[in-house]
């Protein structure tokens, strides 16, 4: 979701901050112990996998407080007696209890390593209950900041929720707060005073009258990343739709505040045409057991899985505001396309490291023009993502440090989005592109992945060796550079400011012939019929030229 690093250049007109508060997408070369303790696959994360999680809390918005237990049970992978649980301050766990036993924990920052006394016998399913209480921290400015907004409606309602991405889960709950291990299946239940509800992650099981609170438990069925859980509490209306899809019926429900019921009605019409759009790229939405719902809250948007957060003032376009300059990206809302694109790339398909976490962003950018592709044709896709290349910076590499919880540059985003356009051209056939995405979220269904994973994939289905259009997107600050002279009836030409090896190909436009050039970092030359020819290379292609 975090895309908006780059929107200080562009639209410095529009309330946007950077999200360095968070962390996330903000510059950090020096990483500490606690980094490591937050982003690595310790020894005591190694040995136990999630299974289960029941998340079983209090909120209480008058205090802005949070309390109760989360229930973590685990299939044991090797016999070991330390596990390591998240929660990061001022919350606080309080106890922690297993087989009616209460353990010892020992805190070390935001991670706790609690020592169990019972054997842990390989292949076992076991639990502990994790209880714990405090003030988290709050999001001062959601989502970039991260933590919970507390706050009101027009009407003085208590308007609360949770936005956790890259800061991580364990701001507001105690989990395994790493990304490469996803819980199977979750139960969320809620308490919050009566006149609120509850929104969280797929269906609601039950509704429960306690004194003059009401508790929502919701289920999700689907493996779930960390970030991806949230809570969503509020005055909420709710209409309802089921979508006739590739998996069936899809129950497509809104929460929004009652005053904006009307208008959501008629704005949330992007939301089918989202799911149709994206069904014929990238294949069956992927929790049809789930549920999908747009939720409402008071930040922008996330990705929050089966259960998307909304905020865009129900404008098209980004706040009113289209990030391409093309005038396509008014045609749609930008939060509701973008945000419904990372249930395939996100929530289907999951980084293990952050560090990867072009994975997510680059695939949903991209997703943003594929929705025009699907409505308004592939010139129109063309000028969208071909536009966005002004919010690119080259500051540093796209994939981050791995192993510390940082992830890489905000040119994930439309760097990405352009690197896969440009790819696309390689292939120089859409409808093979199309069953290749639909075919990366049926082999990827439900896992965490890394960058080697995707590549590979690629690489095969495209049937081109990839190795060095990767390197020289992901792993290189470079634009790569079609170095050209014309003399007489020769064309020399090569590729200049590129990776070792890169030899992408690229199709031109000489004395009005397209026609494919093969250059690598050698010069080669060409004849022509013409001492005059002109070059002008294809713009579907993210690179530059330079006439020598």
């Amino acid at each position: 979701m975090k895309y908006f690093y780059f929107l200080l250049i562009t639209f410095l007109v529009i309330p946007i901050t950077s999200i360095e508060a968070q962390g996330l997408l903000s510059e950090k070369d020096n990483f500490t112990h606690q980094d490591t303790l937050r982003g690595s696959i310790t020894p005591e994360r190694a040995w136990w996998d999630l299974t289960y999680y029941h998340l079983d809390i209090k909120v209480n918005p008058d205090e802005k407080f949070i309390s109760g237990k989360n229930t973590i049970q685990y299939k044991v992978l090797d016999n070991d007696s330390v596990m390591q649980i998240d929660l990061q301050s001022p919350l606080k766990i309080t106890k922690v209890i297993q087989n009616g036993k209460e353990l010892k924990f020992i805190d070390d920052g935001n991670a706790h390593f609690i020592t169990l006394q019972d054997f842990q016998n390989k292949n076992d399913l076991n639990s502990i209950d994790v209880y714990y209480e405090g003030n988290p921290k709050e999001a001062v400015r959601a989502p970039w900041d991260g933590g919970i907004s507390w706050k009101k409606d027009n009407n003085g309602n208590h308007f609360i929720a949770s936005s956790c991405q890259g800061l991580g889960a364990s701001v507001w709950w105690p989990c395994k707060d790493h990304m490469y291990d996803e819980v199977d299946s979750m139960l969320i239940s809620v308490n919050v005073p009566s006149k609120l509800m509850d929104v969280s992650n797929g269906r609601l099981r039950s509704v429960e009258q306690v004194g003059d609170t009401k508790t929502y438990s919701w289920f999700v069925n689907n493996p779930i990343n960390n970030y991806g859980v949230n809570i969503n509490i509020g005055d909420y209306a709710n209409f309802s739709e089921v979508y006739d899809g590739q998996g069936g019926n899809l129950d497509m429900n809104y929460y929004v505040l009652k005053d904006n019921l009307e208008v959501a009605k008629e704005h949330f019409k992007d939301a089918p045409k989202m799911m149709k759009a994206f069904e014929h790229w990238f294949g069956q939405y992927p929790f049809y057991k789930d549920s999908f719902k747009l939720v409402e809250v008071p930040y922008l948007g996330m990705e929050h899985q089966s259960s998307v957060t909304y905020g865009n003032q129900y404008k098209n376009g980004y706040l009113g505001n289209d990030l391409s300059g093309t005038g396509w990206g008014l045609k749609f809302d930008f939060i509701i396309i973008h945000e419904s694109g990372h249930e395939w790339f996100a929530n289907n398909i999951t980084y293990k490291d952050i560090a990867d976490m072009w994975i997510h962003e680059s695939f949903t950018a991209y997703s943003e023009n594929l929705f025009l592709d699907y409505y308004y044709g592939k010139e129109a896709s063309a000028d969208y993502v071909i536009g966005t290349r002004k919010n690119i910076v080259n500051d540093k590499p796209i994939i981050g440090p791995y192993n510390v919880n940082k992830e890489g540059s905000g040119d994930m985003y439309y760097k990405g989005a352009n690197m896969l356009h440009t790819l696309r051209q390689l292939i120089e056939d859409d409808e093979k592109w199309r069953q290749i995405l639909r075919k990366m979220n049926i082999v990827f269904y439900h896992q965490t992945v890394t960058t080697k994973q995707i590549e590979d994939f690629l690489s095969e289905e495209t049937g081109i060796d990839l190795t060095e259009f990767f390197n020289q997107y992901l792993r290189d600050t470079r634009i790569p550079t079609l170095e050209y002279s014309i003399k007489g009836k020769e064309l020399k030409y090569r590729w200049a400011n590129i990776v070792d090896k890169f030899d992408t190909p690229v199709q031109v436009t000489i004395d009005g012939i397209e026609q494919w050039l093969f250059p690598t970092g050698d010069w080669k030359t060409m004849s022509l019929e013409n001492s005059k020819a002109s070059l002008l290379i294809d713009r579907d292609f993210y690179v530059e030229s330079k006439e020598l």
